[in-house]
């Protein structure tokens, strides 16, 4: 079970307010704006009604060891630099305020403040063309129709790994923060692996699976791939059929160039960077969570 979010002062007087006004709110209501559970907001009223002040009552045990103000610059750390750990926040603390405190407290300052430790997520590196690209290419297909996409036999090849690199940064963020940029970590596709399947498919047929084995190049993929799956497969699907596959260089090779165009294959232009466009990248997903 998450652990239970508390309100702050400002959050608590802002509760008691809605209560309080002219045309009260329900209590559920209160604790839904506030995202807490209703027992939070029975219990502050309960508090409210009994003494009049909204504050926490004095709880017995150690002091803090910092004021509010260092609080807020611990805070204030963790969002300037998200990928900053505890260590090193505690370091950049020390230098403003000579206070020695542990990592520990440090993370249960954060804590307070609903941020997280988190893994970032990943999504590919864009550049501004590459923003370009993809909304010209969006623009033109908005207004596609599901039998003109159903027209569209979509490719892909993706590597399965047994192994790999478990990046271990992660980042300060709050609930719903997962994918503004400064939470966010951009790489590169990867290298190396063990096995590269390449498959393709559309709304009523799909190709066989193929193996590539070492490196794929634009004879192998004319030779191996196009010639006998890609090519028959679109022959099936009639003479609106539409190939799609990335900008990759053995797929923009020109001997594979000249092979789509004798062969009269309708191309879809397609923009650079754009994997999540594509939707056989669903189908590798869903194998790799299996």
């Amino acid at each position: 079970m998450p652990p239970r979010r508390k309100l702050n002062e400002f959050e608590r007087g802002r509760a008691v307010a809605w209560f309080q006004d002219g045309v009260p709110k329900p209590r559920r209501e209160v604790a839904r704006r506030l995202h807490v559970s209703i027992s939070v907001i029975v219990r502050l009223i309960q508090r409210f009604t009994a003494t009049g002040r909204v504050q926490e009552r004095r709880r017995p045990g150690r002091l803090k060891k910092t004021t509010p103000r260092e609080d807020r610059l611990i805070e204030r750390l963790a969002l300037q630099t998200r990928t900053a750990s505890s260590s090193i926040i505690r370091r950049q603390l020390r230098v403003p305020t000579n206070t020695n405190i542990s990592q520990q407290t440090i993370r249960n300052r954060l804590h307070g403040f609903n941020l997280r430790s988190r893994r970032p997520a990943v999504r590919p590196r864009l550049t501004p063309a590459h923003r370009a690209a993809r909304r010209a290419f969006c623009r033109r297909h908005v207004r596609w129709t599901r039998q003109q996409w159903s027209q569209v036999l979509v490719s892909d090849e993706s590597r399965f790994t047994l192994n790999h690199n478990d990046d271990r940064l992660r980042v300060w963020r709050r609930q719903g923060e997962r994918y503004i940029d400064v939470t966010v970590q951009e790489k590169v596709a990867f290298g190396g692996g063990s096995v590269m399947v390449w498959g393709a498919f559309s709304l009523h047929h799909r190709t066989p699976l193929f193996h590539v084995q070492g490196n794929l190049t634009g004879l192998r993929y004319r030779d191996e791939i196009l010639r006998p799956l890609a090519v028959p497969t679109l022959q099936q699907m009639g003479p609106q059929a539409v190939y799609q596959d990335d900008n990759a260089r053995p797929h923009r090779a020109r001997v594979v160039n000249d092979f789509l165009q004798q062969s009269g294959v309708n191309r879809m232009e397609w923009p650079a960077c754009s994997p999540d466009l594509n939707p056989i990248e669903n189908l590798w997903m869903s194998w790799i969570a299996r």
